[in-house]
């Protein structure tokens, strides 16, 4: 496995990033969240457009999906004893969280964020993740006042049991950005069976201070 920054990371806890405890009584087949289809799957690499150059360190404070309606403040994430990636409190469900001890993000790197697709009152804030397509942009605002604009490259979903950890948290030669929640399904009896990851790269950057409601 690769490592990020200077400490690797296994895969995140899928039952961490949603509860689906909410769907028993409200109607799975009508309320589960939405799943990436396989035509937004990683495409080759050799397709994929050039990055924008690299941008200073900076901890991000905010993610913006316009696509999906997301407008969220970020935390910073540790790891678990288990050296898994550790979640946001369930009880905020518009909150989500980066890996503040690897790349932040619009630096050259892999840069992580990851968040609830649930919790025990209904959908998160990342709950539409899984309906998100190839050529969406993700805003992430920085400290630095600064906007690093990704381009998504892929969704995909991946079982718990067979979760690529090289493949999401991989080093990477550009700067890159993963955003995680839970998917592949819900059964009553094990939960959210695996994890909806989002690829992307960095296509631009402008000044912005951050904004939107918390």
């Amino acid at each position: 496995m690769r490592r990020i920054g200077d400490t690797a990371i296994t895969a995140v806890t899928v039952a961490a990033l949603g509860s689906g405890v909410w769907l028993l009584g409200s109607g799975y087949g009508t309320h589960a969240p939405p799943q990436p289809s396989a035509v937004e799957g990683r495409p080759d690499p050799a397709e994929e457009r050039l990055a924008s150059p690299a941008l200073a360190a900076s901890p991000p404070t905010r993610i913006r999906i316009p696509a999906i309606r997301v407008n969220a403040p970020l935390m910073g994430l540790g790891l678990t004893s288990s050296g898994s990636l550790d979640v946001p409190p369930a009880g905020n469900k518009n909150l989500a969280g980066w890996y503040e001890a690897g790349t932040s993000p619009g630096e050259r790197g892999t840069a992580i964020v990851a968040g609830h697709v649930d919790n025990v009152e209904g959908p998160a804030v990342f709950y539409d993740l899984g309906a998100l397509r190839r050529g969406a942009t993700i805003e992430i605002a920085r400290q630095d006042e600064s906007v690093a604009v990704f381009t998504v490259d892929a969704v995909e979903v991946y079982s718990a049991r067979n979760f690529p950890d090289e493949k999401v948290y991989g080093a990477a030669k550009r700067p890159e950005l993963r955003v995680i929640t839970c998917g592949g399904g819900y059964s009553k009896t094990t939960g959210y069976q695996g994890n909806v990851v989002v690829f992307a790269h960095l296509t631009g950057s402008r000044r912005g201070a951050d904004s939107g409601e918390s």
